[in-house]
């Protein structure tokens, strides 16, 4: 290694104008901020969404719909996933820890089996949420189902 093979460690150095450093730099002089007016000015802000006094797009657009908080978002796993997960592990019991290992889910989210595809394995099924095709899927297969 020699002085002329030294470089900084990759993503370390970032390649920033110099901002206020003479004519020379291309940014002197009036620093990238153009002349006169407040946005030329220190200490100037602006309000988030300002378009320069043009009526802003979140006003000029119409509103409309409802979105309830009090929603409970679920995520949805089909019973043909389940009968996959069954045949390839060899599971006899699928709940929340087998899915979040199988990485079909994440640790935070609340499970709804739905009865897409078919199952012909005999499976105990714990989830929160259920359809009603899906427990008389589980229950004609001679599973179980646990609502958690």
């Amino acid at each position: 290694m020699k002085l002329h093979n030294l470089k900084p460690a990759e993503g370390s150095t970032h390649n920033r104008k110099r901002i206020g450093r003479g004519q020379g730099s291309g940014h002197g002089g009036t620093s990238t901020r153009g002349h006169k007016g407040a946005q030329q000015r220190s200490g100037y802000s602006h309000k988030i969404g300002f378009e320069g006094g043009q009526m802003p797009i979140q006003r000029r657009l119409p509103k409309y719909g409802f979105k309830n908080p009090f929603r409970t978002e679920y995520k949805a796993i089909n019973l043909e996933v389940l009968q996959r997960l069954a045949e390839k592990n060899g599971y006899t019991t699928i709940d929340i820890d087998t899915l979040i290992n199988a990485g079909l889910i994440s640790r935070n989210d609340l499970v709804k089996i739905l009865a897409k595809g078919t199952l012909n394995v005999k499976l105990e099924v714990k989830a929160h949420a259920f359809s009603k095709k899906a427990i008389e899927a589980i229950e004609a297969a001679n599973g179980t189902v646990i609502k958690l």
